[in-house]
């Protein structure tokens, strides 16, 4: 198994209130050869997928309806250094 074989049975998690934009990332990541996907559409949502699926990365929104993604990060650190990559559409210089 070559490495991006390998990188493609890992476990991706997105998390996003827009499920638009959920299954545009969940599209491409499948066209790209990644099937072992969840998806989230709310910080406890996000919370119960990230304790029972185990991702090995996280795709996270920053914004979310019950929270946000840096309290969602501040949670899953104190039991895992799993890498995150935060989406936002927040574009002033203050975000």
């Amino acid at each position: 198994m070559n490495n991006m074989d390998y990188l493609k049975t890992k476990r991706i998690l997105l998390v996003d209130d827009e499920e638009a934009l959920l299954d545009l990332l969940q599209t491409i990541l499948h066209e790209e050869g990644y099937t072992n996907i969840a998806k989230a559409k709310t910080m406890s949502e996000a919370l119960n997928n990230f304790y029972e699926f185990k991702p090995d990365i996280i795709i996270l929104d920053i914004m979310l309806p019950d929270g946000d993604g840096f309290q969602f990060l501040s949670k899953i650190r104190k039991s895992s250094d799993v890498p995150v990559l935060f989406l936002s559409a927040k574009d002033a210089m203050d975000d």
